[in-house]
């Protein structure tokens, strides 16, 4: 039996977007399973993903993964008309959708996708259950970095 291939870099990991914690809180984390099409398997197997400006809905008591763009091998064949920025169902449990739906729609949070990983073969997305940060915990979040890799630049000279 062959063994499993990893990415190049030799983790399972996708695609990430690092832009999340930047511009939210993230409060909680849930992993949901995709709907996907062949070709956006071959695509990802590839690591032809990006979650840049992607975000999560709820509609219908369904989550949906909108704005992710999967790019489409060269080799595609040539039936099928593929849309890079499709929407995509997303696999929650009943019990996980009804807590997000209330936190969505009662108290304001956001649904923003974090990363696009294998596990056990199969692609999941990391959903950040967010609120957005003002301008001020921007600056002050950048601080606090700041000062940690001061921390650890000062101890490690010591």
């Amino acid at each position: 039996m062959a063994a499993k291939k990893k990415n190049q870099n030799g983790d399972s990991n996708i695609a990430q977007n690092r832009a999340a914690t930047h511009d939210y809180f993230i409060e909680e984390r849930f992993e949901a399973g995709l709907v996907l099409q062949g070709w956006e398997v071959k695509s990802l197997r590839d690591g032809r993903a990006q979650l840049k400006e992607s975000y999560v809905v709820l509609r219908n008591g369904e989550a949906y993964l909108l704005g992710a763009h999967i790019s489409p091998l060269l080799s595609a064949s040539t039936h099928i008309h593929p849309d890079p920025l499709r929407t995509r169902k997303l696999l929650l449990h009943a019990r996980e959708l009804s807590r997000l739906i209330g936190h969505v729609e009662r108290k304001g949070y956001t649904l923003i996708p974090l990363a696009l990983y294998w596990k056990k073969g199969r692609a999941k997305l990391e959903i950040g259950l967010a609120k957005g940060k003002k301008l001020h915990d921007k600056r002050a979040s950048e601080k606090d970095k700041d000062w940690q890799r001061e921390k650890l630049r000062i101890m490690k000279q010591r």
